[in-house]
């Protein structure tokens, strides 16, 4: 029997394992832990702490009811804290509570949450299985999929981290519900990425019915949160550990993305608003090497103002974006590999930008 809410299989060395999607469906979490293999041994939730109390008594009573001996722990995650101190903090915890390889941990909360989260379970007793329940847009539509994990340096973004791949992503919309609208808008980033670099119909889906899109309160809503899933699911089961060309190029807008992360000391913008920006300088790049037109410009442009997302900043500086640019962990020889587009809906990696163009591309979001 199909299971409706199946939105992608990932397929990867680590085993593979199922991403759900759908509108309360809590009470099908322990379906998917026993599908996953899951042992009922202990499990050990651990949270952002804007997730309590509420949200997190309620997965707990719901481990519970399931037949798993369930401790929680909160900290504080964001990207100003998405640092070794946090990670400590779970080692400290998880030893603690004398964690064992046959328990399991549940990430629960945002992007930043399961990056660190995730990190901490491959290198906690050289790994322990975890399993991904992201409660924000953000987190649905790309970080939990994939294993990648880590935290920040003062030098730059995610420099230290694993490929760690989760037993089961387990996406119920209703932790949506209270996601502030900003934190909203910042998700959409990311799936409307996904439709730029790969799927024309799945961008014209988003230009023709943001109205029924946007709220995710439609089930059609929910097959277009399937659908970016299942793009990232695809790409990840390609090349797991990004040395080929398609998983890089899920990292359109981020190269700029994270450097006005860095720059801006991570307080200014929310992940998806820096690689909104972010796409807007790689898009005129892309105008000004001729691979599209000024009408590929305005659409992409159009898209993600109508999402919520910002397009420019007058107060970025472009020498301090372009020297944030050099530690990004994709360069290759010191060369910077940008995500370009070719069209709507088909990505390119270019290393031979030079720095002219960069600079007159990212002075297109600072005017």
């Amino acid at each position: 029997m199909k299971n409706k809410y199946l939105a992608a299989e990932v397929n990867t060395s680590q085993g593979n394992y199922r991403v759900i999607v759908g509108k309360s469906i809590l009470n099908l979490l322990g379906r998917e832990l026993e599908y996953a293999g899951i042992e009922k041994k202990k499990c050990f939730i651990i949270a952002d702490k804007s997730m309590f109390p509420k949200k997190v008594k309620l997965l707990h009573e719901t481990m519970e009811s399931f037949g798993y001996k369930t401790n929680t722990f909160s900290l504080e995650l964001s990207e100003e804290n998405k640092n070794y101190n946090s990670v400590s903090k779970i080692y400290d915890w998880l030893s603690t509570m004398k964690a064992e390889r046959k328990d399991f941990i549940v990430s629960f909360g945002g992007g930043v949450a399961g990056d660190i989260i995730g990190f901490a379970a491959s290198s906690y007793l050289r790994g322990i299985p975890y399993i991904q329940i992201p409660t924000t847009l953000a987190a649905m539509t790309d970080a939990a999929i994939g294993g990648k994990t880590g935290y920040n340096l003062d030098t730059g973004k995610n420099l230290v981290g694993s490929f760690n791949q989760p037993k089961l992503v387990f996406e119920d919309l209703d932790f949506l519900n209270t996601l502030p609208l900003r934190e909203k808008n910042s998700g959409w980033a990311e799936a409307i990425k996904h439709a730029l670099i790969s799927d024309v119909k799945l961008f014209e889906e988003f230009e023709n019915n943001k109205k029924v899109i946007i709220n995710l309160d439609t089930e059609y809503a929910a097959e277009i949160l399937k659908k970016s899933v299942g793009i990232k699911a695809q790409v990840v089961s390609k090349d797991e550990f990004e040395r080929g060309e398609d998983r890089i190029k899920l990292n359109y807008g981020h190269t700029i993305g994270h450097a006005i992360e860095k720059v801006t000391k991570f307080k200014k913008y929310l992940h998806g608003e820096a690689v909104s920006i972010g796409m807007m300088v790689s898009i005129y790049i892309s105008l000004n090497l001729g691979l599209v037109n000024i009408d590929s410009v305005k659409r992409q442009k159009n898209i993600l103002n109508s999402y919520g997302l910002p397009t420019n900043d007058k107060n970025l500086n472009a020498e301090e974006l372009i020297e944030a640019i050099q530690m990004d962990k994709k360069n290759v020889d010191g060369n910077v590999r940008w995500i370009l587009l070719r069209n709507i809906g088909e990505a390119i990696i270019e290393e031979n930008v030079s720095p002219e163009i960069v600079k007159s591309s990212i002075s297109k979001i600072i005017c």
